[in-house]
């Protein structure tokens, strides 16, 4: 399974505002220039992460982002739940686009079926705050100290 740009982009985003000082702001720009990743990119992912309700958005003068909800009940299955358009991992999870002639007897289908689950549930062991124990250091590292 790989994760696309969307998922990685938000799971770096929450770990940068985890990492800040609770309730501190941070702003789009800041957190693009510490993982030179696109503006552009973020702006989307800080989007979707405040209507998901990860985020809250401060407007005007003086605004910024910061986690609106506790690090230890968000799960990083339930974030990549939320961020993956699709888990289509071969032709035949897509019943709308399947042509695999071989669909209504593959074993293979159901065996990828259950590493995907697998896959997720070994996520779901794990929370934004397991990421967070050492918030010094990953702040020194994102602000090149």
């Amino acid at each position: 399974m790989r994760l696309t740009l969307y998922t990685d982009y938000s799971l770096r985003t929450l770990i940068y505002l985890g990492a800040k000082d609770e309730g501190q702001l941070s702003t789009i720009q800041e957190i693009s220039d510490a993982y030179n990743i696109s503006k552009n990119h973020l702006m989307k992912v800080t989007h979707q992460l405040g209507l998901l309700g990860y985020i809250e958005t401060i407007r005007g003068r003086g605004g910024g982002i910061r986690l609106a909800i506790d690090p230890t009940t968000i799960t990083i299955g339930e974030i990549v739940r939320h961020t993956e358009e699709d888990f289509h991992l071969v032709e035949c999870f897509d019943k709308e686009n399947n042509l695999c002639k071989i669909a209504p007897e593959c074993q293979l289908k159901g065996v990828l079926y259950e590493a995907l689950q697998a896959y997720l549930t070994v996520l779901d062991r794990y929370t934004l705050d397991d990421f967070l124990h050492s918030k010094e250091k990953l702040m020194a590292l994102l602000l090149g100290e």
